[in-house]
């Protein structure tokens, strides 16, 4: 048995449009998990013709999932940082204050589309922060960043049902420590910029957390909580997410760079970090704020 749900932004999913698409799919009843937002029905099998109906509701600013309805609710989320969890990447951000910032943006987003080596990437972009006052930090952390909607509510929500929730960065310790202490996070990991005299040496500290350390993380903490990895899900938008992605039961590429999209089952591309609860079956009642 499986579950297709259907994810818009506010206002925009017509009941019309998911008791058409439950017809033509020969589902079950529609159930409503959010007004006008998401709602799901029960499917005997994935269709044949499920990519191109994804893509005609790609035009309307629909989310498409389909998925096995059994064990669909996660006991532990792994989340990317960047453009993830936060709107922004904090080393674009920090670039910008160091005047390099087109440069390093470019860097950033070849290396996000996986164009270019993660690790080699890195280096190269926080060798260009040589020199830059590390007081420039908590200005962009205070400025620049902004959380992702529906972050919080994920987090709560998800340990409020018992999970447990992990950040893991290819970002910088001194940005992913204040995300995960601001929405709840459980623990984080992520690299450490090398600050001498009150400003950075154009270095970060070895080894730097890449695709395969997020890979490792998954499987470290799956293995201490007792649980198998098709009881994680896993969230992310670049190149170096795609390994924990394909391994996590439920790997969503969320706003993701075109390349990475398109290796991953779950494509959310017009609803916020919410549609990681509705994907798993959680109604807007169940959703918990964080106390």
């Amino acid at each position: 048995m499986h579950v297709v749900t259907l994810i818009a932004p506010p206002g925009r999913l017509a009941p019309a449009l998911v008791e058409s698409l439950r017809n033509a799919w020969g589902g079950g009843a529609a159930v409503w998990l959010a007004p006008d937002l998401a709602a799901e029905f029960a499917l005997d099998a994935v269709p044949a013709n499920f990519w191109e109906v994804w893509a005609e509701l790609q035009t309307l600013g629909v989310d498409l999932v389909a998925q096995p309805a059994e064990g669909r609710r996660k006991r532990l989320l792994i989340a990317d940082m960047d453009s993830t969890m936060i709107g922004q990447e904090c080393i674009d951000e920090l670039a910008d204050e160091a005047g390099v910032g087109p440069r390093v943006a470019e860097i950033t987003a070849r290396a996000m589309n996986g164009e270019l080596d993660f690790e080699g990437a890195l280096r190269e972009r926080v060798g260009l922060l040589a020199g830059l006052d590390a007081g420039v930090i908590d200005r962009v952390l205070a400025e620049r960043i902004t959380c992702t909607p529906g972050g919080a509510e994920l987090i709560a929500t998800m340990k409020a049902h018992g999970g447990y929730c992990v950040l893991v960065s290819g970002g910088f310790t001194s940005f992913a420590a204040r995300v995960a202490a601001e929405l709840g996070f459980d623990e984080h990991q992520a690299n450490t910029l090398l600050i001498e005299g009150g400003r950075l040496t154009g270095q970060v500290a070895e080894p730097i957390l890449g695709r395969e350390a997020k890979v490792a993380a998954l499987r470290s903490v799956s293995a201490r909580l007792g649980i198998s990895t098709g009881a994680v899900m896993a969230v992310g938008d670049g190149a170096n997410d795609l390994g924990m992605l394909g391994i996590a039961g439920a790997g969503v590429a969320l706003h993701a760079k075109p390349a990475v999209a398109a290796q991953c089952d779950i494509r959310i591309n017009h609803g916020d970090l919410t549609a990681l609860l509705y994907i798993q079956g959680y109604a807007r009642a169940d959703f918990s704020a964080r106390a």
